[in-house]
């Protein structure tokens, strides 16, 4: 021995659990046999790998991991701060280093006579007795820990690139290479080609398949399974299974990007050739102007190739479209947005999301799917208005509000409505220098502020719309464009009174809109009877009728009456230049629901229907009675 028994101080690996334990002279002593390389000394995170031999004061060997005291010569993998591990072997073992033998010397307390310590003891071994443990600390380095059981652990040898890494349904493609604890060299499983295989079907072992799961493009680990994660793969079938551990060496050639983009299977997208950058920085997933060639397949028509952009377009032009322009199928744009340049993907989608609700081409049947093999050749981020001149600026807004335009005509409302919300959020950062380009300014946003709301109306979504509606109105409240269209959002969702204020304020503003204003009073008039004889249909016959005795009004007026007609939409009848001017109205059950509910809160704001009603009579008592009660409160009170 080189050294003497000495206290060994506490070490930086030690558990926090164990700081209210303060080390005594005598309780951990080490003595160093052979020295090590103690320039660098284990950290907690790290992997050690050990021989020990323990034995009585009196030299009785107990257990061991050497062949020749009886072990299986396999050296102790734990990892320091996350095994379970004596308290000696925790203070001690950071404090050696690489290569080194040292013989500590632990009280009970301290080895597995500590009453707080969870692994398990065989019967007979004497862990209330002072211990000697001879420790060779062969190795050690920092892992990452990928299963909460330490079954699984990752040692990188190379660091990878970028971030993404595979999880299920990605395929990889990976050099990969094994051996047992015991052994020295790797074994490939391949020499000639990269191993191919998909992530979730099994088909290598579920702790290789987690191991894996946490690395990037060209990194290089060594993986350590554990026998509980080797479990039966359906492509690496010679796997020995009487090992308790099994060491994989991975290299990671490619990750197959495979994405379920709306899942349920409908669309998706697997990656055939890696693209330039990084996923999905160098994505052009919004305002961009892509250029892509593809060529379309009908899958369950032997693959007949109904479009190829080489061959098909003049010159054998690439296809060139915007983000969220609608000038190709839903799946296709879904897909190009996820691709690098560079990258050629391949695209499976169902007819919902590919020519239902686009122009079909020839060769497609209605309700066909289709698969598209796609290269993103480039892309063109939007312009920065930054550096741009007022007048720049406001002709790219009336560029992007064109295409709005086009797309509400088209009826594809939510993609308008993206257009126009676009414009608004970067006219958060416009100033305009002059009276002139304030006047110009303003009326641009009242306008998309108007179109947004046009949108909502389409999709039944009045709430909103009477809000956008309200954002140019709290600027400017006799703009009389704005006016009418909340009105005909209060009017939608069965609020007359303010409707009718709407109406009416446009004919005070402007005298010239009277006809207008005369016509949407019409309709409003037509619909606040329908919602009255709604209401009064629904009611009638539950308070004129004595105790116990049921009312057939209603059920004999429905079997005589047709039933309300459906309000026929109508077309806004104030000029638009963006001939966003067509009204929506909501479904109607939903209408009819709330008309019922405007109409019974306005007829309480009427007296003399007040008094006609049929619930004159039970709200009065009701009335005379809550008066009584106060009256007998105060009384009791006093």
């Amino acid at each position: 021995m080189e050294d003497e028994f000495k206290v060994d101080a506490p070490s930086a690996g030690s558990k926090a659990v164990h700081e209210k334990d303060k080390l005594s002279a005598g309780d951990i002593m080490k003595a160093t046999i052979r020295s090590g390389d103690s320039s660098i000394l284990p950290k907690k995170g790290d992997l050690i790998i050990f021989h020990y031999t323990t034995s009585t004061m009196s030299g009785v060997i107990v257990e061991s991991t050497r062949l020749q005291h009886g072990g299986k010569g396999v050296p102790t993998r734990l990892v320091l701060g996350k095994s379970k591990m004596i308290r000696g072997w925790e203070e001690g073992i950071p404090t050696m280093g690489k290569g080194e033998i040292a013989m500590l010397k632990v009280k009970p307390e301290f080895h597995f006579g500590d009453k707080e310590f969870e692994g398990n003891v065989r019967d007979g071994y004497p862990k209330n007795e002072e211990l000697m443990f001879e420790v060779e600390l062969i190795d050690f380095f920092p892992v990452k820990v990928i299963s909460d059981d330490l079954g699984v652990l990752k040692r990188i040898l190379r660091e990878g690139e970028g971030w993404e890494t595979p999880r299920q349904p990605y395929e990889v493609r990976v050099w990969l290479s094994w051996r047992t604890s015991t052994e020295k060299g790797f074994v490939p499983l391949h020499n000639d080609k990269p191993f191919h295989f998909a992530l979730g079907n099994g088909q290598v072992p579920a702790g290789l398949e987690q191991g894996i799961s946490t690395m990037t493009r060209r990194e290089k680990s060594i993986i350590f399974v554990s026998r509980d994660h080797l479990t039966e793969a359906s492509l690496i079938s010679d796997l020995p299974n009487d090992t308790d551990e099994i060491q994989f060496e991975v290299e990671m050639i490619q990750i197959i990007q495979v994405r379920d983009l709306v899942g349920d299977g409908q669309v998706v997208k697997r990656r055939v050739q890696d693209g330039r950058g990084d996923f999905p920085m160098d994505c052009p997933l919004q305002d961009c102007i892509m250029r892509i060639h593809y060529k379309g397949y009908l899958p369950k028509a032997n693959g007949l190739i109904f479009y190829d952009s080489r061959k098909d377009n003049p010159g054998g032009e690439p296809v060139v479209f915007g983000s969220d322009e609608g000038l190709v199928p839903e799946a296709l744009e879904m897909c190009v947005k996820l691709m690098l340049p560079g990258e050629i993907a391949t695209v499976r989608s169902t007819s919902e999301y590919a020519y239902d609700k686009f122009k079909r081409p020839d060769l497609v049947p209605e309700g066909a799917d289709v698969e598209w093999e796609v290269e993103l050749i480039d892309f063109e981020k939007a312009k920065d208005w930054s550096g741009l001149t007022f007048q720049e600026i406001m002709d790219d807004a009336d560029r992007i509000k064109a295409i709005g335009n086009r797309l509400f005509k088209e009826e594809k409302y939510n993609l308008a409505k993206a257009k126009y919300e676009k414009i608004l959020r970067e006219f958060n950062h416009v100033n305009p220098q002059s009276e002139d380009e304030t006047k110009t300014f303003l009326q641009a946003r009242y306008q998309l502020h108007l179109n947004v709301a046009a949108c909502f109306q389409k999709i039944d979504d009045h709430v909103k719309a009477i809000e956008s509606c309200n954002k140019v109105l709290d600027e400017n409240p006799n703009h009389v464009k704005a006016l009418y269209r909340r009105g005909m959002s209060y009017l939608a969702v069965a609020d007359f009174n303010e409707a009718k204020s709407d109406f009416n304020a446009m004919l005070i503003i402007d005298k010239t809109v009277e006809s207008d204003v005369k016509a949407a009073l019409a309709k409003l008039r037509k619909r606040q009877q329908e919602a009255e004889a709604n209401a009064r249909k629904q009611f009638k016959g539950l308070f004129d009728k004595k105790p116990g005795e049921l009312s057939m009004a209603e059920q004999d007026e429905s079997n005589n009456e047709k039933g309300t007609s459906d309000v026929a939409r109508e077309q806004e009848v104030i000029p638009d230049s963006s001939d966003l001017t067509k009204d929506s109205s909501s479904g109607e059950a939903e209408r009819n629901l709330a008309l019922n509910h405007q109409y019974w809160r306005n007829w309480f704001k009427r007296p003399a229907a007040f008094r006609q009603s049929i619930f004159w009579t039970p709200l009065y008592a009701l009335c005379f009675f809550c008066v009584v009660i106060a009256i007998l409160i105060a009384f009791w009170k006093g």
